[in-house]
């Protein structure tokens, strides 16, 4: 958050199997509001359309993927007209995805200006409350060291 307020940037993040925890520790920040337009949680199709005015088949391949993760960074970035966005797909656990994916897997995209970066998280737990933490933790981690 420091950071954003010091460039004088704003950010929004779409997330999924973080429930909100990239934006609670976004706003746990005091004077959030300074940089923290906005988020929402897709955890579902229909929260996709809903929220994002989207499609989870729209964004491209497998659902859990980096291809995702960039949709929902960018689909966000742009409803919010932010600097920075942050978008999350994962496994939280304690078992793997329809699709095949095991728990503990997590796919996170930041865009902002000029860059695009994703990264693809593999805790092998299947703890669902730790692999939140540790999604949350790797998606502040990359918006940090994309500011930097």
């Amino acid at each position: 958050g420091k950071l954003l307020v010091a460039k004088g940037q704003s950010i929004a993040v779409a997330e999924s199997s973080t429930g909100g925890l990239i934006s609670a520790a976004l706003l746990a920040i005091p004077g959030a509001s300074k940089y923290y337009r906005g988020g929402s949680v897709v955890y579902t199709r229909q929260a996709w359309k809903a929220l994002l005015n989207s499609s989870i088949d729209t964004a491209g391949g497998k659902p859990l993927s980096e291809a995702t993760a960039l949709h929902l960074a960018k689909t966000i970035q742009c409803q919010l007209d932010t600097d920075w966005g942050i978008g999350e797909i994962g496994a939280a656990g304690p078992t793997g995805t329809r699709y095949g994916d095991p728990a503990g897997l997590s796919c996170i995209a930041v865009v902002g200006p000029g860059i695009e970066c994703t990264i693809i998280l593999k805790t092998g737990l299947a703890d669902r409350t730790d692999n939140m933490w540790a999604f949350t933790q790797a998606a502040l981690d990359l918006l940090e060291d994309n500011l930097n």
